[in-house]
């Protein structure tokens, strides 16, 4: 049976195979082996490709199986200049925090949500926040926007709030560090669902960086890298 799948990253595999880590929508993320798929005459040659709706089959025990059928239903999405780092950047959040073998079908759809809305040309700010937002939520890490983790008052749009990873957010006027200080309003939209502001996208940024980190821990991601390069170079 074929199921939807996402290539997330692929590396060569003795002479002409690869080793492709695919995110698919029933049974999450693993690796399987594309034989000679790099060879000259591979039908595979071409279509393991990131950001291309795929659905394929596999078969073999252990973590390791082999990838037996790929077709394409749809064309390739073509994510250009710094689209193409922003698309890097969720397969990177998909590779590192997901759980291997484990299916997160309401991460898969968001992700092809996010990936068609990059192709569509739509503000690249407004599908990564969403993912980052229904990502966090998947591993369990769902803040309470509308009320104080101390005390569980209602947020108030005039106040200042304190982020605390490990409670949530609380009353506070100041904090020694600024960037974990959010307006009762932001956290209000962000309840709602809501980026549609300039000021909402950057402090949803700047909530999405706090929460995920320590997830991340100390890896340095490689998108944000490349993109920083590509800036530098563009002057």
């Amino acid at each position: 049976m074929l199921t939807p799948a996402f290539v997330i990253h692929s590396r060569p595999y003795r002479e002409t195979s690869q080793l492709v880590e695919v995110f698919t929508q029933d049974s999450g993320r693993f690796t399987l082996v594309a034989r000679g798929s790099r060879g000259p005459r591979s039908p595979l040659k071409g279509l393991l490709q990131p950001f291309t709706l795929l659905t394929i089959a596999w078969r073999g025990k252990g973590d390791l199986k082999n990838l037996t059928q790929v077709e394409c239903p749809d064309h390739s999405l073509r994510l250009g200049g710094d689209r193409l780092f922003y698309g890097l950047y969720l397969n990177e959040l998909v590779y590192y925090l997901l759980e291997a073998h484990t299916p997160f079908p309401e991460v898969f759809d968001a992700y092809a949500r996010a990936i068609m809305a990059l192709a569509d040309g739509e503000t690249p700010e407004l599908p990564l926040r969403r993912f980052e937002f229904l990502l966090l939520q998947a591993l369990g890490y769902a803040v309470d926007f509308e009320y104080t983790a101390d005390d569980e008052s209602p947020i108030e749009p005039t106040l200042l709030y304190g982020f605390e990873r490990e409670l949530g957010f609380v009353a506070c006027e100041r904090a020694p560090d600024p960037r974990t200080l959010f307006l009762g309003a932001h956290l209000l939209a962000f309840a709602e669902g809501r980026f549609d502001t300039p000021p909402l996208l950057q402090a949803a940024k700047r909530f999405s960086r706090l929460a995920l980190q320590p997830y991340l821990g100390k890896r340095q991601l490689k998108s944000r890298e490349l993109f920083l390069k590509r800036r530098n170079s563009l002057g």
